[in-house]
């Protein structure tokens, strides 16, 4: 794509967006990092509607603070209605990548103040986001990548690679941020990026990144129809907050873990991955009178398990 059409593209993948999903007739907002992909974007954004730009500080680097009022300077220079910088305390769990984002998200939803966020993630993004998930055995819904619209979130540049972001700011006059966390090898994506990415593309001759994001968008809509049947049949199952285990051990395995999944949700149980579900769902296919299995509560101080009691399955909350 020559530089001259970057801005184009970039403001047509966005009203493409707009026409395709419900954001609202007003305002928005979008997160702003001042890199190359948030700052195209948010140049885009503003000249299509009131925009708010939302600066999430993580304060993980020394001068973090400095890049974050430069990216508000330029966000109102592009005619944003408003740019606010969002300070943030980064936790440890889940590694240092996991909890950067966990923070940033928790922040970002607090600052929208009921508006959507447009996020500027790529089509390079999502095959990275493919890649890690198929890296980790983490099933289908993880290979379907990231959702353009998942409210609040909006990612209207999915389809865009990220040469055509930095070819926009070229075009913008604007020199974007190179974050260095983005070079650190330390950082799984960043090797992704870097290393594998690139290899991929040399050995496969080429168009690797995009054939992944097909990849995500097929598995997307077949997770999607799935999830719809497992909704409807986990309506007639659940009763008072139980499954019936008799009921569920004659449905497809695809469609039986996902009633599991909706249930578990239902209960309040967080951070769900395929081994979680998989370890209830052999509570179903392969009962010997085990004890229940462990998954994640949102509450500080509790666990959640998952039982088997007199045919149905059970959650049990105890104190850590």
């Amino acid at each position: 794509m020559d530089r001259q059409g970057s801005l184009t593209a970039l403001r047509r993948a966005v009203l493409e967006f707009e026409r395709a999903h419900d954001v609202g007739p007003d305002s928005w907002c979008v997160a702003l990092s001042g890199g190359a992909d948030s700052l195209a974007l948010t140049a885009v954004a503003a000249a299509l509607r009131p925009t708010t730009a939302l600066i999430v500080d993580h304060r993980l680097q020394p001068g973090s603070a400095e890049v974050a009022a430069e990216a508000r300077e330029r966000a109102l220079g592009f005619g944003c209605v408003d740019a606010r910088v969002v300070e943030v305390t980064v936790g440890t769990a889940g590694g240092p990548e996991a909890a950067a984002r966990t923070a940033r998200y928790a922040a970002l939803d607090d600052a929208r103040r009921g508006a959507v966020v447009l996020l500027a993630h790529t089509l390079d993004d999502q095959a990275e986001t493919v890649l890690l998930g198929l890296g980790r055995g983490s099933g289908p819904r993880s290979l379907a990548g990231m959702r353009a619209y998942d409210a609040p979130w909006g990612r209207p540049l999915l389809g865009i690679r990220r040469e055509a972001t930095h070819a926009a700011c070229a075009e913008l006059g604007v020199a974007p941020w190179q974050d260095p966390h983005n070079a650190d090898p330390r950082y799984t994506r960043a090797r992704l990026r870097a290393e594998v990415l690139p290899l991929l593309e040399e050995v496969l001759g080429g168009g690797v990144a995009a054939a992944l994001a097909r990849t995500a968008a097929a598995l997307r809509e077949d997770t999607d129809t799935l999830d719809d049947q497992a909704g409807h049949l986990r309506a007639d199952i659940v009763e008072d907050g139980t499954l019936e285990t008799a009921r569920l051990a004659g449905l497809p395995a695809s469609i039986r873990r996902r009633v599991i999944r909706g249930w578990l949700l239902d209960g309040g149980a967080t951070g769900l991955t395929d081994k979680h579900i998989r370890g209830v769902d052999v509570l179903i296919t392969d009962w010997r009178g085990q004890g229940g299995v462990a998954v994640s509560s949102p509450l500080r101080g509790q666990r959640m398990f998952a039982e088997r009691r007199d045919g149905e399955l059970v959650l049990r909350r105890e104190p850590v």
